[in-house]
């Protein structure tokens, strides 16, 4: 599903990442491991298209050229990163429905099932400002749910969550490659996606 050569990125003349290449099945998570500083975030930002590449490196996308940064391409990827990008003045479902109106939804999903689904049922008239923060987290994956894109791109999605939200990922995930999707996620701790097919990459710090 996608191939990836060669990405190298500096910072301030420090080296964050050094030649790493990677592929991605159809159908597979791969988690990026690695402890911090290592190039993590940097390199889930390259990615999804929110950092401007330093060299010329190659992405291919089903064996085609593919630049995340491309406003076509944008809708191909779902990216879900530290600051979650909810938004505190609107409901659990305004939220969602704001989603859904610009990038579309899933035929299988709309934003009432995707909140059940996350176990935010009963919350879809709560403001996000006054949610928890492993309830703000269930709202992001409910976006996750809701979005059409068949590549997802996941920045610590394990963190601020308790054992059933660590099970509602991997769930989700699992859902996710059952229907040909895949997705890249970062961790630096122990835990690792409990799914039918996943792999597994180590950066180690570049300076």
């Amino acid at each position: 599903m996608l191939t990836v050569e060669s990405i190298t990125y500096h910072r301030d003349q420090e080296p964050i990442l050094d030649s790493v290449s990677l592929t991605l099945e159809t159908g597979m998570v791969m988690m990026v491991r690695g402890g911090n500083g290592s190039g993590k975030t940097t390199l889930i930002k390259l990615l999804a298209g929110l950092l401007p590449p330093q060299d010329d490196f190659k992405v291919k996308r089903n064996g085609q050229d593919f630049d995340p940064r491309e406003p076509q391409n944008q809708s191909r990827l779902a990216y879900l990163g530290h600051t979650l990008g909810i938004k505190d003045d609107l409901t659990c479902l305004e939220n969602l429905e704001f989603l859904a109106h610009f990038i579309g939804q899933n035929q299988d999903q709309n934003p009432i099932s995707s909140l059940e689904w996350v176990g935010l049922d009963g919350f879809q008239f709560t403001f996000a400002r006054r949610l928890s923060a492993g309830q703000r987290k269930r709202l992001a994956l409910a976006r996750l749910l809701l979005c059409p894109a068949q590549l997802w791109i996941l920045d610590e999605p394990y963190s601020n969550l308790d054992k059933g939200g660590i099970a509602l990922v991997d769930r989700l995930l699992q859902g996710h490659i059952d229907g040909g999707g895949s997705a890249i996620i970062t961790s630096h701790g122990t835990i690792k996606p409990d799914v039918s097919k996943h792999s597994e990459i180590l950066l180690e710090s570049a300076a």
